[in-house]
């Protein structure tokens, strides 16, 4: 092994890879867009979809009328609602979404209050996943229970009794977690599951250039009869791959970071709350501190993804190979994203925990492992044994890929 023919063979493919759009595109642009247009586009989007819904007057119609009057009238005068007829085909109206909610009372209602007798429940349909449905539903179920406290409020105070009579005590719950332990759980399976997704798109680019678009373009054959040792070719082929990957990994934390400060400053006049937890004491307990992620979980991320990331550009780099095409290379490398993001979305599934088991898993592990530091917890005996492992499966991946370098029959495929 040649250190000079490995460093010549990967400025050559670094300069060549660096005039072409695809892979600056897939590598630079992608990335660094990502996660602006996730935040500022889609989350915009969601943001104001949600207010819309929420400023909507949801249209609500009401079955059994008659014998709720008291009710009827305080639901007249709400502005949070707009009574309507009940059509004939209300079903058929609120799935058709020009009807927001029914609410069915039960007869004989407000006589049955009076009379003291329990009455039976009242029933809300609506559609249910449809936003401005599900909005009018709440806000019906809202008044109506508003107007059961008032009938109990109105039995109590006939019997000289006060509220507090049947609520005697409130209940409150209370954080006692930092915002970075609060951050990671929220965000720690989604981080992970991004990097490792632009991890391996970043280097399956690559690889197909310089492999399956060598073969196309007639390159290869002149580049293995230079006086290069095969394993050195291999080498300096895979530094680029990697390099494509790392350049991905890098790109979308510092978008991400950056995406995270730009959104604290246009949405709190200045960094996001939670950073002054920091300042808090020991604890970092700031009522009302938005949750943050920990910096040094973040840097924790990095180094335990350079393992995973050599995984990702051997096996482009040795599947790429097999394919005489770059499409057929497409073909062999697109269906492994699938695999990529199933440990991802096993991870962020509720009960998936750390363990020595989970530990030996590829991709998976890295997503509990992750999790765990960017909330600030450093399992020390999982991190070494989950480097360890990436940096073994890491090095077997390598080593079949120069082990297919030195085969004709994969480099000349018919």
């Amino acid at each position: 092994m040649n250190a000079a023919h490995i460093w010549i063979i990967y400025r050559k493919e670094l300069r060549d890879a660096l005039r072409d759009r695809r892979t600056l595109i897939s590598s630079i642009v992608v990335p660094t867009l990502l996660m602006p247009l996730l935040l500022f586009g889609v989350g915009r989007l969601m943001q104001r979809a949600v207010a819309e819904a929420r400023e909507d007057v949801p249209a609500v119609a009401v079955l059994g009328a008659a014998g709720a009057p008291t009710l009827m009238s305080r639901l007249a005068v709400d502005a949070r609602v707009r009574l309507v007829p009940v059509p004939a085909d209300w079903r058929e109206a609120i799935a058709a979404k020009r009807l927001r909610a029914v609410l069915e009372l039960p007869e004989r209602l407000e006589e049955r209050l009076r009379a003291g007798e329990a009455a039976p429940a009242i029933r809300i349909f609506h559609y249910q996943g449809e936003l401005k449905s599900e909005n009018g539903a709440r806000v019906a179920e809202r008044i109506v229970t508003e107007h059961r406290e008032r009938v109990v409020t109105e039995r109590l105070a006939a019997r000289g009794l006060g509220p507090d009579a049947v609520r005697p005590f409130e209940v409150r719950r209370e954080n006692v977690a930092p915002p970075e332990k609060v951050g990671g759980n929220l965000f720690g399976g989604l981080v992970p599951y991004f990097i490792i997704l632009l991890c391996f798109t970043g280097a399956i680019y690559p690889a197909m250039d310089i492999t399956a678009g060598e073969k196309e373009r007639g390159t290869m054959e002149t580049l293995l009869c230079s006086p290069v040792a095969r394993v050195d070719l291999v080498l300096g082929k895979f530094l680029l791959v990697l390099t494509g990957s790392l350049a991905s990994m890098f790109f979308v934390v510092a978008s991400m970071a950056g995406s995270a400060l730009l959104g604290g400053v246009l949405l709190f006049g200045g960094p996001v709350p939670g950073a002054a937890a920091a300042a808090a004491g020991p604890a970092g307990l700031v009522p009302g501190a938005l949750p943050t992620i920990d910096p040094l979980g973040l840097a924790g991320v990095f180094a335990m993804v350079l393992p995973v990331a050599v995984l990702f550009s051997a096996v482009a780099l040795t599947v790429s190979l097999f394919a005489k095409s770059y499409k057929e290379a497409q073909s062999y490398l697109g269906p492994l994203i699938v695999v990529v993001l199933v440990p991802g979305m096993i991870a962020a599934l509720p009960g998936t925990e750390l363990t020595a088991r989970t530990a030996l898993i590829p991709l998976l592990n890295l997503s509990l492992v992750c999790k765990e530091m960017l909330s600030g917890s450093w399992p020390w005996g999982y991190i070494a044994l989950i480097f360890g492992s990436s940096s073994l499966y890491a090095a077997g991946a390598l080593a079949l890929a120069v082990r297919m370098f030195n085969r004709e029959d994969v480099l000349f495929r018919s």
